[in-house]
């Protein structure tokens, strides 16, 4: 029994060396595995969080790139090295603020300032203990005037400090609510040390970001809404989707997103111009996905469906007419069928040409790593060619400022059959109209007008309710199926 343990002891201790070796090997390869888009490296861009919320700005991270944050400029190269959804404190100086990289968490805000005695009670009791009724707003509390603190602001003292300092010389900090302190911290923190949440730009972050700051941009299109419209599109890998985008280019960057360079998205215009897709540019897409981007005016994308689909037609006539031929291949196709003796000759043809077919819609990253390519190129003759002979899988509309039956009525014979269609608008009439459109005319089944609906929550210690102001409507989607009439 000894021998048998020492047997399996030295065992396992081989197999622990080699185990080892084998994750040392894999963190080696791991370092030198190249950025996935989880760093942050020069020329990409950032979204900007400042003060939770308070303020989301975008930028690129280019050299000599700076941003302003109250009075205070900073520049942003000291981003770079550092994960996406770092937290960061701007420290003022006199040669202009600097980001310092602190803790995610804000539950260090109270530390070391307004301690305790140790006589006082405890968190719970100190709230029902403390109220508020005898504090008088007189400015009279804080000893610190507006001189003191902008002297120590431009000597280069930290936020930190100078938050100390003012809870300090203040006559009634102590006696708040340890939510009034909260409050209080929260507020001053907010002025003299902002943090910013350096984030990943992505269908979500952008959406609400444009959203909270300019939602006449997206035509108000809400991240709940964006994710319905993607599902009902059936937006997946190795989809070819048509996408007709007057929202900035934020349809367009999703559906890419989504794809991840496997399939198509082709963004169309019907005005002689191409309208604006610059929100493309924000997501730090690769090479092989921006190449996946590509832009087609919708008259030419009709004109080779309709050249297609005659072609086709003009095939079927030709075989009507040879009908007296068809049984004499009928027969010779039997023949060969109960023939024992298989003929090899035509199966890698066609699997040359199945695997073809998926190499053109499959990821390429055969593209050099210095090399940047710009999404929206405009597509190619073989592409326009394949689109017009078998059509999209998918169509997405978002042009608030168009009729929606105008633009569907062009638009859906360029879907193939059994495809899935969402328009989006801002306002139930027109979706309305057009789903009345659709029924009469008999081109789509499984039609759906919905609203979707959301809530946002404050979650916070026995602060947790639904938020006090919110959106009220999130816009609304018309979906369906097309169904050919050929």
């Amino acid at each position: 029994m000894r021998s048998s343990n020492c047997i399996t002891l030295g065992r396992c201790k081989t197999l622990r060396r080699i185990m080892g070796s084998e994750k040392e090997a894999e963190k080696v390869e791991t370092k030198n595995l190249p950025n996935n888009g989880t760093m942050i490296t020069p020329g990409c861009a950032v979204l900007l969080d400042i003060n939770n919320g308070d303020k989301m700005t975008f930028a690129h991270l280019n050299k000599n790139a700076s941003v302003k944050i109250g009075n205070t400029k900073c520049w942003l190269d000291a981003l770079v090295g550092h994960p996406f959804g770092s937290v960061f404190e701007v420290q003022s100086g006199a040669k202009g603020g600097s980001f310092v990289r602190v803790s995610p968490s804000g539950a260090d805000l109270r530390d070391g300032l307004g301690e305790k005695d140790d006589g006082e009670e405890a968190p719970g009791d100190e709230v029902k203990g403390k109220d508020n009724r005898s504090l008088i707003d007189n400015n009279t509390a804080q000893t610190l005037s507006a001189e003191d603190i902008s002297k120590m602001r431009t000597e280069g003292v930290s936020g930190r400090a100078i938050m100390e300092a003012l809870v300090a010389n203040s006559a009634t900090f102590h006696t708040k609510t340890a939510f009034s302190q909260e409050k209080y911290l929260r507020k001053k923190q907010k002025k003299y040390a902002p943090r910013v949440v350096v984030r990943r730009p992505s269908a979500r972050s952008v959406c609400e970001a444009y959203f909270a700051k300019d939602p006449n941009k997206t035509g108000h299109l809400r991240m709940d809404m964006l994710s319905l419209i993607l599902s009902l599109a059936n937006v997946g890998g190795y989809a070819e989707v048509l996408v007709l985008d007057m929202l900035g280019g934020l349809l367009t960057a999703s559906v890419a997103e989504r794809l991840g360079g496997y399939g198509f998205v082709c963004s169309t215009y019907h005005t002689s111009k191409p309208q604006t897709i610059d929100m493309v540019r924000l997501f730090n897409f690769d090479a092989s996905t921006s190449s996946r981007v590509v832009r087609a005016p919708a008259s030419q994308l009709i004109a080779a469906r309709t050249a297609a689909s005659k072609f086709s037609t003009d095939s079927a006539l030709q075989e009507t007419d040879g009908e007296d031929c068809i049984p004499i291949i009928l027969n010779e196709a039997k023949a060969v069928s109960t023939s024992p003796i298989v003929d090899l000759e035509d199966t890698p043809r066609l699997e040359s040409e199945h695997t073809a077919k998926r190499r053109a819609q499959s990821r390429s990253d055969d593209f050099e790593p210095g090399k940047s390519i710009k999404p929206g190129r405009l597509a190619s003759e073989e592409d326009m060619k394949r689109w017009g002979r078998e059509g999209f899988t998918s169509l997405i509309v978002g042009a608030p400022f168009l009729d929606p039956w105008t633009v569907v009525k062009k638009l859906l014979p360029l879907l193939a059959s059994s495809a899935p269609f969402v328009i989006y608008h801002p306002y139930l009439q027109p979706l309305a109209e057009c789903m009345n459109k659709l029924q009469s005319e008999r081109i789509a089944v499984a039609l759906q007008l919905q609203e979707p609906w959301l809530r946002e929550y404050q979650v916070l210690p026995s602060r947790t309710h639904p938020n006090m102001q919110m959106s009220s409507t999130g816009g609304w989607a018309l979906s369906g199926i097309y169904i050919s009439k050929t």
